[in-house]
């Protein structure tokens, strides 16, 4: 499938879903959710993909907000439908694969919420980051409020929803909100390298680590534990679990088939 808005390539085992819409700094227009949402619904059965990159055209920002131009006209049901269940945030949430975002310039408001969504970020040095929204009279409704919380702490996620001011990558990083930044030149080369270190493990594993590591965050700690032990066992009853323990054995690399 073709789309205007976003491009999809594939390299080995990893995919890069690209926002490209470089003259509007990759604002995120209601035709990119569109688009987002059916190219993840295609990644999501393809076999031969085992770990998505989500990344913005140009070097200038990885996604700049929401088309503030769509905001005009909309009403308290079609705003609300529109980031609703189906929304591009919620689709990189639930997506079973891995999601890494590389973060290439300004990732602000519902950018910075995209990001969020994914499961890594990974940033360029000039990147900055900011919830906005307040600035406009609205607050944030792709999962600000309650994403950034978890990253980086109540107090921090507070300051930067009711204030609307930008951070550094270094204090993005700091906070806890990216993994790693790197030099410009350097971004897509060390976030290739972390994809494909992660594509090779066993697919399976990898989905049921991360619906793990998701829960935590969604339930107390017993609950958790459950989920846990659940999500191990489950582990045992598959092809790569038996190549994994030969492979370590045998003193081989392992050859996992998503099984």
């Amino acid at each position: 499938m073709s789309y205007e808005t976003i491009t999809v390539e594939k390299s080995g085992k990893v995919a890069v879903l690209t926002i490209n819409r470089p003259d509007k700094l990759n604002a995120l227009s209601s035709k990119v959710h569109a688009e987002g949402v059916a190219a993840l619904d295609e990644l999501r059965v393809d076999d031969s993909v085992r770990v998505l990159v989500i990344t913005g055209a140009g070097e200038k920002a990885f996604i700049a907000g929401a088309d503030i131009s769509e905001f005009e006209g909309q009403t308290p049901v079609t705003q609300r439908n529109a980031f609703h269940e189906r929304s591009f945030f919620n689709s990189i949430d639930t997506f079973p694969k891995p999601v890494i975002a590389m973060v290439n310039g300004f990732c602000l408001g519902g950018g910075n919420e995209l990001a969020m969504a994914c499961d890594i970020r990974m940033a360029s040095e000039n990147a900055r980051f900011s919830q906005p929204e307040i600035n406009l009279g609205i607050m944030c409704g792709g999962g600000g409020t309650q994403r950034l919380p978890r990253l980086i702490g109540e107090g921090r996620a507070m300051e930067m929803a009711l204030t609307g001011d930008m951070i550094d990558a270094a204090t993005a990083e700091r906070f806890g909100l990216v993994n790693h930044i790197y030099p410009s030149d350097q971004l897509e080369v060390e976030t290739m390298k972390l994809a494909e270190k992660i594509a090779e493990k066993a697919p399976i594993a990898l989905q049921l680590s991360k619906e793990a590591v998701k829960f935590a965050s969604r339930s107390n700690l017993d609950e958790g534990l459950r989920r846990e032990v659940d999500l191990f066992a489950i582990c045992f009853s598959t092809e790569d679990k038996k190549e994994g323990v030969s492979a370590f054995l045998e003193k081989r690399k392992p050859e996992f088939k998503g099984k």
